[in-house]
């Protein structure tokens, strides 16, 4: 067996590799008819999302010179998100069987709608799907802001340090940056000549520039200078906070690998991932991804289909003895809550670190 990480929180990987199981529910799946499109379910969604993004700024127009806006902000938040989940499944190639419209569909609903660079997210997103959880190969577990694992801790400085010994505290607060963060990273990306070819990248960034320039100017050409801002804040901070507490239970708190000791693929996508527990409203609201166990095993699969196929995954993995992991949505963050507070202990117990 491989001798495990130092780092409680990294897990070694089981001795016996299994790949074929993944072959086996992968052929349940197919017969069962769950990776087919469903361009109806996609024609309806996409065309009521837009009607409904097109309100809120047409609710915005008509209102004008007021702090009643701020409910107008409230609301596009939770429409930008929503937009967001569509450009994630057309990045999965979820939509349509061409790719070329799945591009099409990132692109104008992540770059132009939202102003998220689709290029730079999906090639991070697919790296993190390949490696869910595993130390220096998963993106999503390697930034500067929040540690994951007790040895990253360990390593952190000055105001790195001071973070990682609140970050628990600190969490929810930190996603009303979020949506910021993602923003500069996706013109960062362009900047840096990552994501893509010349052509796709001026594309991607022609979009964006369309994005922010009709974005700022329609905010500051209809409210006054600090309506603008607040609008600005409000929209923005509670668009991160729903996309991140969205995102923040399906792996946060899971097994984490060190490099090159995660499982076979099957074991690696479900050990790793929790599912939020729910109905057509819980699925509506997290945008599918509450059935993240399924959507690792087979990112292409429908939203609509990831329902059906919990019922077929779920008793496969109890056959075979593979533990699958649900849970309510408030338990979801309290056990990614304790995750974080545990990961920085270290840090409280030697607050020198912070200078």
């Amino acid at each position: 067996m491989t001798a495990p990480s130092r780092d409680r929180s990294v897990q070694a990987a089981p001795a016996r590799e299994r790949g074929s199981d993944y072959a086996l529910l992968s052929r349940e799946v197919k017969q069962a008819g769950l990776l087919k499109r469903r361009p109806g379910y996609y024609s309806v969604k996409i065309a009521v999302n837009l009607l409904l993004l097109a309100a809120g700024w047409t609710a915005f127009a008509l209102i004008g010179e007021s702090w009643w806006q701020l409910l107008v902000a409230a609301f596009l938040a939770v429409m930008f998100t929503q937009t967001a989940f569509i450009g994630h499944d057309a990045g999965h190639q979820q939509i349509s069987t061409s790719r070329r419209v799945n591009t099409l569909l990132g692109r104008l609903h992540g770059n132009l709608l939202v102003g998220l660079g689709y290029g730079w997210w999906n090639t991070k997103h697919n790296r993190h799907h390949a490696h869910p959880n595993e130390v220096d190969r998963d993106p999503d577990i390697g930034g500067a802001a929040l540690a994951f694992t007790e040895d990253s801790a360990r390593g952190r400085r000055g105001a790195h340090a001071w973070l990682g010994r609140h970050q628990a505290w600190l969490f929810f607060p930190m996603l009303l940056l979020e949506a910021f963060h993602l923003h500069v990273a996706s013109v960062r990306a362009l900047l840096a000549r990552d994501g893509g070819t010349t052509r796709s990248r001026l594309l991607e960034g022609s979009l964006l520039a369309v994005h922010f320039a009709g974005y700022l100017t329609a905010l500051f050409w209809v409210l006054t200078p600090a309506q603008a801002v607040c609008f600005l804040l409000v929209q923005q901070g509670l668009f991160g906070l729903y996309m991140g507490c969205s995102f923040a239970p399906n792996h946060k708190g899971m097994p984490v690998y060190a490099k090159g000791t995660a499982p076979d693929y099957l074991r690696r996508q479900v050990l790793t991932s929790r599912n939020i527990r729910g109905g057509p409203f819980t699925d509506f609201t997290l945008g599918g991804l509450n059935y993240q166990i399924e959507h690792h095993l087979f990112p292409s699969m429908p939203r609509p289909s990831l329902r059906r196929a919990q019922a077929v995954v779920r008793a496969f993995c109890a056959r075979h003895g593979v533990a699958y992991h649900e849970t309510g949505l408030l338990d979801s963050y309290a056990q990614v809550l304790r995750h974080l507070h545990r990961v920085g202990g270290p840090l409280r117990l030697r607050p020198e670190l912070e200078y």
